[in-house]
Formats: structure tokens, C-alpha cells, sequence
């Protein structure tokens, strides 16, 4: 017999402000302790180094927490340019170190013309990516440096906010990407392309799929709220499991055919799209899942919520 698992059945998507020092994993421990949840998952690892959007999974939401991995991702990051290190960060012991006071604003603008659009990146060595098992973080940090093929990403957007010139010479960067991409791949990468090495010295991750930052809430104010056992005023934080699918088409179905659908059995929906993914819900508003349009027309159940949840 199944294990009952301890804690409250909850479900939906807190938008959390990731502190600094803390990784992923700690803040999504931290914030399932304060809800008494009894399952809860992120959507993706950001640095300790880094803050911002981190989307958390509680209960039924985590059914869709790919969607959410697999979603754009905006940033805003400072590059120091004139000093490379190992981790790409500033976190990692000094690698090379040169005189980056000769640049300026234009030699950047047109370095960072090869950055923008599809690009092929090689992952850094202190990453989550696993190499037989492995993730390549703990190689790393053996001294084993194992060959990496570069990943197709796409930089949709990559903005300068600031310049501040100097032998480490700073520069503020706004960066729109698809899933995949490292931010510090992209200074270590600018710092070679400008002959002076680079690494980031700070993060912020502002967007993650639909979600922006001014919707997060912190880990400060999460206890708050945890220490005056305020659990309504917690609850009333997450947004709608659906959410995490807002940019699927939506198709509401009468109750009868909600209960063939939960059934495992595709039913005939009017007016529903030719084909792909779709999200379902019953005419009431109550989210059922993800269908898929099948060949004949029909809406095949692919992933539902258990009902009540």
C-alpha cells in the first residue's frame, strides 16, 4: 500500500522572490515547511547567487511544472568585465585578470550583436547538466573538466542599461532567452569575444514564462504571514494551477462530457482547435487538465488534476 504522504493537500503556484544565498531547492523546502504541504516541486534551478521569479509547484500544480521549465525566461544581470573565474561568477576562484579600461559603450554594443537571436552556448562546467549521472557542478568541483557540446538557445532580446568604465569595467545587461540559456555563459562569452575575460556579479531573474517579479512575494513575508498563522493570507498567494498553461487554448466542456473526459475517454468538443494541446475546464470554471485534439476531431484526455484539488 501506497505511503499517505504528511502535510496539507494543497494545490497551485506560489511566485517566490528567490533570496540571495539560497538555492532552488533550499527556498522550495523552506516555503513547503511554512505551508505544511505535502507535495510541492520548482520549476528550475536558479544560482544561489541568483534572485527573482521562482516559480514553486504545490500539489497538483506540479503536474505542469514542465511547462513552466520549458517557458522564456527574462533577466537583468551586471557582467565585470576585465577578470575571468572559474564558475563564471563571482562566487569562483580568479582565473585570468587583464586591464579592461580601454573599452567603451560602442566596442560592447557591437560585441553583443553576436549574441543576439539563435546562438549555439557551451554550458559552463559548474552547471545542473548531467554527464552519466552526473551533474557536471560536482566534476567540477573534483578538478574533472569533461568536453561539452554546445546547445542551441535564442537571445530574444539583450539590452544594455548601464556602462561604467574601468580596468574592471561593469555593464548592465536585460536579457530575454529561451529555456536553457546561461546568463554566465553569456559574460564569460562577451569577455572573450573583448579580449578582457567576464563574469556575473549579479542576477535577477524578472520573468519566467508568464510570471514577472512585481507578482512574487518573499521569504520574509511568507513567514510573517507563517508566524501570525495566517494560513488564509497564504493560500490566497497562489495563483491558479491553469496558469502555468494560460497560453494553451481553453475549452469548456458541460459536465456530462467533463465525467467521460475524467473517465479516460475522449469526447467530441464544438468549435475545439484542428489539432495540438489544449487546456480543459467544465462549463462552472473548474480546471480539468490538459487534453489533446485526436484526428477525428475529438479531445483525448492527456493530463488531468484529480478532482477537488
Amino acid at each position: 500500500m501506497a505511503r499517505r504522504r504528511r502535510g496539507r493537500t494543497i494545490s497551485g503556484i506560489l511566485l517566490l522572490d528567490k533570496p540571495l544565498g539560497m538555492s532552488s531547492n533550499q527556498a522550495l523546502q523552506r516555503c513547503k515547511w511554512l505551508y505544511t504541504a505535502a507535495k510541492a516541486g520548482h520549476t528550475g534551478s536558479l544560482d544561489p547567487l541568483a534572485t527573482g521569479v521562482l516559480p514553486l509547484c504545490f500539489g497538483e500544480a506540479t503536474k505542469f511544472s514542465q511547462y513552466l521549465l520549458d517557458a522564456d525566461k527574462g533577466y537583468d544581470s551586471t557582467f565585470c568585465l576585465g577578470k575571468s573565474t572559474a564558475t563564471g561568477d563571482s562566487e569562483g576562484e580568479t582565473v585570468d585578470e587583464f586591464d579592461a579600461s580601454a573599452l567603451d559603450l560602442a566596442q560592447i554594443e557591437k560585441a553583443l550583436e553576436a549574441f543576439r537571436g539563435p546562438i549555439q552556448q557551451l554550458p559552463p562546467m559548474y552547471s545542473a547538466i548531467k554527464r552519466d549521472g552526473q551533474p557536471l557542478y560536482k566534476l567540477a568541483r573534483a578538478g574533472i573538466e569533461v568536453e561539452r557540446q554546445p546547445r542551441p538557445v535564442t537571445i530574444k532580446a539583450l539590452e544594455v542599461l548601464a556602462f561604467r568604465p574601468g580596468a574592471r569595467a561593469e555593464v548592465d545587461v536585460r536579457v530575454l532567452c529561451t529555456k536553457g540559456t546561461y546568463v554566465r555563459s553569456l559574460a564569460m562569452d562577451l569577455g572573450e569575444a573583448l579580449g578582457v575575460g567576464g563574469h556575473v556579479t549579479a542576477l535577477r531573474r524578472t520573468k519566467a514564462g508568464p510570471f514577472v517579479l512585481a507578482e512574487c512575494v518573499t521569504v520574509g513575508a511568507l513567514e510573517a504571514l507563517h508566524g501570525s498563522q495566517d494560513l488564509a493570507a497564504m493560500d490566497a498567494l497562489f495563483k491558479p494551477t491553469d496558469t502555468a498553461v494560460a497560453h494553451m487554448p481553453l475549452l469548456k466542456l458541460p459536465e456530462s462530457s467533463g465525467f467521460y473526459l475524467r473517465q479516460g475517454q475522449p469526447v467530441l468538443v464544438p468549435n475545439a482547435p484542428r489539432d495540438g494541446m489544449v487546456r480543459v475546464a467544465l462549463e462552472t470554471g473548474e480546471f480539468l487538465g490538459l487534453g489533446e485534439i485526436l484526428d477525428d476531431g475529438r479531445v483525448a484526455p492527456r493530463r488531468l488534476v484529480v478532482s477537488g484539488e
